[in-house]
Order: C-alpha cells, then sequence, then structure tokens
C-alpha cells in the first residue's frame, strides 16, 4: 500500500502558520480521497476492502500455480484493485495525521484505520508467499504467454527478489499481524513527540520548524540562540530518541536475521532495484569528494564571513552580501511555474492544478508535520504537497523539488497501481531536475554580481546538503545499524556515531558545540525509512549529468524526459537511462554530478580575485 514518504530536511525547515506577508496560503481539500472521517464513501470502501480481501483468498490461496496466464492476469487485476482502494484509505488517514499530529482524534483515526487494515489485508499474505513459489520457468512461460500479464513482469520481478529471505507462512502472517505495535507505533511515538516539542529562543517558545528556520537568520546571534535551543532539547529528551532507534534497529536486525538477509541495507537495496554495488560506487565517489567539495566550500564561507572557523549555526547562514528577503506564495508560485513553462508548456499545466484544486498545503501550523514531501495517494486520485513555506528562498526551491515530484506522480500514474510507484532511486529525478530549472531561471536573470554570487551559493549549499550531508546520514545509519548488531547503544555512543560522519564530512574548519552530538535525534528518514537517504544523492548526480546532456541536446530531449517520467515504476534505472547514453553502473557517472557542483565552487572561487 502506498505510504508517505518525507522529503530531505533541507537544515532551513521551519513553524509560524500566521506569519504576515506571504499572501494567502494554500490548504488540502481531501474531498477528493474522502469527504470526512465519517463519510459513507469510507464505510463503503473499508467495508467493500474486508469482504473482498476474504474473497480473494478464498479464490487463490493454494491455487496460484495452477492458473493459466488469463487467470493469473485476472488474479493481479483483482490484487491491484484492491491495493488501490486500500491506498486510498490509507492515504486519507495520514494525510489528514500529518496536518495535525497532535490532534488526538486524527490520531486515533489513523491508529483505528491501521488496525483495521492490517487485520482486513491479513489474508492476502499468501499472494507474494505463493508467487514466490512458482518455478521460475513455469512463471516465465506465463510472462511471455500474455502481453497483458507481461506488462506486470516488473512488479513479479521485484516481488521474487525476496524468495531467499521468504519466512514461512505462518511467520509471514505473524510479522504482518504485529506490525501496527512494531515499528509503526515507534514511528507515531517519534511522530508525536517531534510535533510536540517547543524550544524557548530569546523569550520565544517556538516549534520545531520555525526553530530550524532561525538557522538561516541573518543575526549570528539568533542564529546561536536557535541552536542552543535545539541542543538543549534534544540532549533533554536524548534518552527517548535513543530508545526509539535502539528499538528499531534491533526490531529490524531480527527481522533481518531471520530472513537471511546479508546486510541491514539489502532490503532497502531490493525495494529500489538497484544494485548493492551502485550505491556503493556513489557513496565512495562523494566521500572521496567531500576534500573538494564541502571542504573546500565551508573554507570559501568562512573567508566571505571574515571567520577563523565556522559554527554549526553557520553553516546554512545567508551570505553577508544577502539582505534579508522574504517571498510572498503569488511571487513563489510564478517563478517555479515560468521555470517549468520554459522547459515545456506540458510541464506547467501538469503542475498547475496543485495551486488551484487544493492539491498543496502550505501554511506552517500547530501540530503540522515538519519538512515537506509529496504523496502520490492513488493513481486514480492525484498527488497532494505538504510544505511549510516560511517565505525563503530556498522555500521556493523546496516549492520547485515537491512540484517536481507531483509532476512525476501524475505521469507515472497511467501506468496503474501496481507499476507507478518509482523506485527511490529514479524518484527523485523529476524533484531535483525542477529544482534546476528554477535555478537555471533565476541565475539567467541576475542583475548585480552579488545577486549572481548569493544564489550560486545556495545552489551548492542545497547541492551539499543533498549529495553530502545524505551520504553522510547513510554512513551514520551503516554504522548505526552495525553497532547495534553488538549490543543496546547508549545516548553517549549514538552521539559518537554522528559525530564522526560530521567531521568527516563537513571538514577542518567547523567547531562543534556542545549539544551539537544529539542533533541526530531529529532526522525521521532514520525512523521511517532506514537508508532512504543515499536516494537523495543518486537523485542528484543522475539528474547533474542528465541536465547536462539536456544542455547539449535539442527539443527531443523533452520526448524522452517525459517519456522517463511516464514509465513510473515499470522499468529499471539502465532500461530508462539509456535513451540519454547515461548509466549508473559505470563509475565515472557520477563524477560528472560531482563536477558540476565542483565548478560551481570555482566559479563562486574565482569571484574572489
Amino acid at each position: 500500500m502506498p505510504s508517505i514518504q518525507f522529503r530531505p530536511y533541507r537544515d532551513t525547515d521551519a513553524d509560524s502558520g500566521g506569519k504576515a506577508g506571504f499572501g494567502a496560503l494554500p490548504e488540502w481539500d481531501l474531498d477528493d480521497l474522502y469527504p470526512g472521517p465519517e463519510a459513507s464513501e469510507l464505510v463503503r470502501d473499508f467495508d467493500w476492502l474486508e469482504a473482498e480481501c476474504r474473497a480473494f483468498s478464498d479464490d487463490y490461496e493454494g491455487r496460484l500455480a495452477t492458473l493459466d496466464a488469463a487467470g493469473m492476469l485476472r488474479c493481479i487485476l483483482r490484487y491491484e484493485r484492491i491495493e488501490q482502494v486500500a491506498g486510498r484509505i490509507m492515504s486519507f488517514a495520514g494525510l489528514r495525521y500529518y496536518q495535525d499530529t497532535t490532534d488526538t482524534e486524527r490520531a486515533k483515526f489513523i491508529a483505528d484505520a491501521q488496525d483495521r487494515m492490517t487485520a482486513a489485508t491479513t489474508p492476502l499474505v499468501f499472494f507474494s508467499l505463493e508467487m514466490n513459489r512458482i518455478d521460475d520457468a513455469a512463471m516465465e512461460a506465463l510472462l511471455a504467454a500474455d502481453d497483458d500479464l507481461g506488462r506486470y513482469r516488473p512488479v513479479i520481478e521485484r516481488m521474487r527478489a525476496m524468495r531467499p529471505y521468504q519466512l514461512s507462512d505462518e511467520l509471514e502472517k505473524f510479522l504482518h499481524d504485529q506490525s501496527t505495535v512494531g515499528a509503526s507505533a515507534w514511528n507515531r511515538l517519534f511522530d508525536e513527540t517531534m510535533a510536540g516539542l517547543t524550544f524557548e529562543v530569546e523569550g520565544e517558545s517556538l516549534g520545531l520548524e520555525s526553530t530550524l528556520d532561525l538557522l538561516t537568520d541573518p543575526d549570528r546571534g539568533r542564529r546561536e540562540a536557535a541552536a542552543r535551543a535545539l541542543a538543549a532539547v534534544f540532549t533533554r529528551d536524548i534518552r527517548l530518541f535513543s530508545r526509539i532507534h535502539n528499538t528499531l534497529a534491533k526490531d529490524k536486525e531480527i527481522e533481518d536475521r531471520w530472513r537471511g538477509m546479508p546486510t541491514p541495507q539489502t532490503a532497502r537495496h531490493i525495494a529500489n532495484h538497484v544494485e548493492p554495488e551502485v550505491v556503493q560506487a556513489l557513496r565512495d565517489a562523494v566521500v572521496a569528494a567531500y576534500p573538494r567539495l564541502s571542504h573546500r566550500y565551508y573554507a570559501l564561507k568562512a573567508r566571505w564571513m571574515g571567520l577563523d572557523t565556522l559554527q554549526v549555526w553557520d553553516r546554512n547562514a545567508p551570505l553577508p552580501v544577502e539582505p534579508p528577503k522574504t517571498i510572498d506564495w503569488d511571487t513563489a508560485r510564478e517563478t517555479v511555474m515560468s521555470a517549468y513553462a520554459d522547459f515545456s508548456p506540458r510541464m506547467a499545466e501538469l503542475a498547475e492544478p496543485f495551486f488551484d484544486k487544493g492539491w498543496i498545503d502550505a501554511a506552517v501550523k500547530p501540530g503540522k508535520a515538519p519538512g515537506a514531501f509529496a504523496h502520490p495517494t492513488v493513481t486514480d486520485a492525484h498527488p497532494y504537497i505538504l510544505l511549510n513555506y516560511l517565505g525563503k528562498p530556498r522555500d521556493v526551491m523546496t516549492l520547485a523539488h515537491e512540484l517536481g515530484h507531483g509532476v512525476h506522480q501524475r505521469l507515472a500514474a497511467r501506468q496503474g497501481e501496481l507499476l507507478s510507484a518509482t523506485p527511490l532511486t529514479l524518484a527523485e529525478t523529476a524533484s531535483v531536475f525542477g529544482e534546476m530549472l528554477t535555478f537555471r531561471r533565476l541565475l539567467d536573470n541576475a542583475q548585480t554580481p552579488a545577486e549572481r554570487k548569493t544564489l550560486l551559493a545556495g545552489k551548492v549549499e542545497d547541492m551539499i546538503n543533498t549529495v553530502v550531508r545524505q551520504i553522510a546520514f547513510y554512513d551514520f545509519e551503516c554504522k548505526l545499524h552495525a553497532a547495534r548488531r553488538q549490543g543496546e547503544l547508549t545516548p553517549d555512543d549514538i552521539n559518537a556515531l554522528w559525530m564522526s560522519v560530521q567531521a568527516e564530512s563537513l571538514g577542518p574548519v567547523f567547531e562543534y558545540m556542545e549539544g551539537y552530538e544529539s542533533f541526530w535525534a531529529y532526522i525521521p528518514h532514520f525512523v521511517h525509512s532506514p537508508f532512504y537517504v543515499y536516494a537523495y544523492a543518486f537523485g542528484d548526480g543522475l539528474v547533474n549529468a542528465l541536465y547536462a546532456v539536456y544542455q547539449e541536446s535539442g527539443p527531443e530531449f523533452r520526448d524522452k524526459y517525459f517519456a522517463m517520467l511516464e514509465a513510473g515504476g515499470s522499468k529499471h534505472h539502465k532500461e530508462l537511462l539509456a535513451p540519454f547514453g547515461l548509466d549508473a553502473t559505470d563509475p565515472a557517472f557520477w563524477q560528472k554530478g560531482l563536477d558540476m557542483i565542483a565548478g560551481l565552487i570555482d566559479e563562486l572561487e574565482a569571484m574572489e580575485d
């Protein structure tokens, strides 16, 4: 079933819902899913789902291996419809919850919906288990016998990739049943704890988003006060966050051990349909590039700021030449939409409904989930975008990013429920490409050298946050899960792992205040989606290479680009990139993207002369 995935924290996230000067900020209209939690349509769908799951089990359990191609196609189409209805229900429950995670009614609604969903879909556990027990030759014969069935080959192959790690039917049903009181419960505890935190900054009580946003304040004293407030609260609650991470890592270790997974990362690589050696090549290339990327840039930034060393609250500080700037919502919309339209009117047309039909929730409100994400919901509805808009230039880039996801999800929806979901390694393609289009438009329109410098520096910092920082996060997770397999981790143990990757990735120009060692606590990906983070670096490197092809190509690039997005999850990354002459399995591929970042830093250094 579809799940809500958070986009990366850019360390500029923020919480002041009614902040003036932005214009009217849009809110979600969830009626396209259901009119409300008591809606008769919701009752109808849940009743249908429960009955259909039982009927599906009655019709097919123990019989999948006996089906001919036509029968297997009918079976998969019924399963796809179940996925669609279940996804609509849980999308509605999840989106309502993330609008206000502190609302007890919404929290109860999603918990009850999850419990009922788990019970309803338990009869379906047999499906993947039996599919995976069908002999390879027999399955190949079925897929070759019917083109309509053959279309589902990618879904079946991804399912069968789990064959070596499949447990007994009884154990698989047990894991399914206990999921709501396992990892899901710890996820909810994390979400609700984060949403309820308050931080005292210079006499003002702020939520997480507003406090993080102050790390980009022009006033260095305000940035320091915010960083120390974050450190104080995270340190105060560090035992709770340590317990959450210890429990989830141990839960994962137990399941991985029973399944025979060779590494903690294996399940993520299978889900992403990417080879471990490709991810390792990406990781190694980025780590090797730390000195010429983040180390070099932050040393340059220290000189701009007149400092011998940087503190953590200086990392995302605006440049001294950058005047404070608040961008209203209409300007943000026009900036992104014009960049999209310049690339292709079709892209702008696909993006337009998000603004006009209640598909974006932009305002920062108490209890609202932090960060930003785009959730595809289901293929017979449309995506929804969550933002926490505070009028910063980087908020405009976040809008461009999430809108790229939305366009991608709309295009991929034509593949149907089972084939529309794009593996995470390619899911960041349209979002990062949308950011690049917006950045290039702003850069082309820069009026002064100072404005150009500001734009270049902002883009470099975003790229460092997306590539360097996310790979450092990945290394932290790898170290965390490896260490947890040796025993319980104390808060100090986890803090030490965090600091080891921070010092390596940020470089020698930084000093670290007391308390910064606890900043791992607020990163949601470690809780919600272990090892998700490398997808951001993958996407950025891919788009940098893709954009270079775009600059060298003619109009045919746009057709290839839209075809790639429309493919959704129906093709492997190697097949999707081939029309552009790109291959992510080639170690040199990643250097192209890293060279683009280095080139922007070269340009910034040249401005010093």
